[in-house]
């Protein structure tokens, strides 16, 4: 990429016009609000300039959906976003007030400040409980931590963040197969169980820091029943002027003596005797096939064009951020940093990688995969990579 840019920029190409300004590497916007996806409920968390106190009403928005507005006493960075987290349709901020369009059937949120502490900010946090939750909300009579740690994840390097102010970053964690995919199955692991476990880690150590998380699946669900249309919609969840990266996390197969971790950026193969693991995580058989088929001839036209030049070139150095971390946290064997023309990362206009978290078929890492402490430890390695491609101290 170093080799890139001067290219790019002696070429007349401004890196606005290349749509790259809010790529992670060249500035971000400011945090408001941090948004995250918990079990049971959805929460938003704006930081504030000062002391405030906080009176809430609700209205009725757009197609009948019910909107919180929050009256502050303090002013607001005016702000706008369409959003696409469970239980919330989009935010307004202006003035002293922010209003939260709640999604179709959702009907109640509720709202606190959280004073300064602990290098915090005076904070406001809004929480949305979603159906059949048995959550506590932000209108308890306890507070909770804006931002926390699954209290049974084992101790990590990752420590939250005390920065008052962060910048407004946020990935999307698609935890490979789910529902009717089970993806790679042993007689130690099933590989859906597998990833949705360690995005679901992984989303907790970002999250602490002040990372905004969307998960492609937070349950034993797809997206679709129809493969493409379920890498598709996983796809589709990444968008430049959304996030900022796209980690879609993996179990390898192989024969019994195949073990390592390896990640993947999109593109033409490196390795043609590698091409079985894009047919499989494409969907195996026919439509892995085909739908591989498809993404090789797509890695083949970005070739001659300067924007996913640039986009692979990123993608590029995230992996080789994840893989590093991922080696040295768990010491398995190097695969080392391939592309390869992998469907759920090809459309994403942001960086992209796929990892290979290790071999499920292997007995030792299949035995070890089926281990939480050392899912938590991969968990921690892929968010360390991460943190350091976003810049995040």
């Amino acid at each position: 990429m170093k080799r890139l840019l001067p290219l790019l920029l002696c070429s007349g190409l401004s890196l606005t016009g290349l749509g790259l300004a809010s790529w992670p590497l060249l500035g971000h916007a400011e945090a408001a609000p941090r948004i995250g996806s918990h079990d049971g409920y959805t929460r938003l968390v704006f930081d504030l300039s000062g002391p405030s106190t906080v009176s809430t009403a609700f209205s009725t928005g757009a197609g009948g959906n019910r909107v919180l507005n929050v009256t502050l006493k303090v002013p607001v960075k005016a702000e706008q976003e369409t959003l696409s987290e469970p239980g919330v349709a989009s935010y307004t901020a202006e003035g002293q007030r922010i209003s939260i369009q709640l999604a179709a059937g959702v009907s109640t949120a509720s709202a606190l400040i959280l004073p300064a502490a602990a290098g915090q900010p005076n904070r406001l946090v809004i929480d949305v409980p979603l159906a059949g939750a048995q959550k506590k909300s932000a209108g308890s009579a306890r507070p909770v931590p804006a931002v926390a740690v699954r209290k049974t994840l084992p101790a990590t390097s990752i420590k939250p963040s005390s920065t008052a102010r962060a910048p407004r970053l946020s990935v999307v964690l698609d935890a490979g197969h789910g529902g009717v995919d089970p993806g790679m199955v042993s007689r130690w692991v099933v590989e859906k169980e597998v990833t949705l476990d360690v995005a679901l880690r992984v989303r907790s150590y970002l999250m602490a820091r002040g990372v905004n998380v969307i998960m492609a699946r937070s349950s034993d669900t797809q997206l679709s029943t129809n493969k493409r249309a379920d890498l598709e919609a996983r796809s589709r969840l990444a968008r430049a002027d959304r996030v900022n990266a796209y980690i879609s996390i993996h179990v390898n197969s192989g024969s019994s003596a195949a073990e390592g971790i390896e990640t993947y950026y999109f593109g033409n193969t490196m390795n043609p005797s590698n091409r079985s693991t894009a047919i499989r995580e494409n969907g195996s058989g026919s439509i892995g096939q085909e739908l591989t088929r498809q993404a090789s001839s797509t890695a083949q036209n970005l070739m001659g064009d300067l924007l996913s030049q640039a986009k692979l070139a990123f993608s590029a150095q995230l992996a080789r951020n994840v893989q590093t971390q991922l080696i040295g946290m768990t010491g398995a064997d190097n695969r080392g940093v391939q592309s390869d023309a992998f469907y759920v990362i090809r459309n994403p206009t942001v960086p992209a990688i796929l990892t290979e978290v290790g071999f499920g078929t292997n007995p030792s890492e299949g035995a070890k995969l089926a281990q939480a402490g050392y899912r938590d430890r991969l968990a921690g390695a892929i968010a360390s990579g991460i943190l350091r491609f976003l810049k995040v101290q």
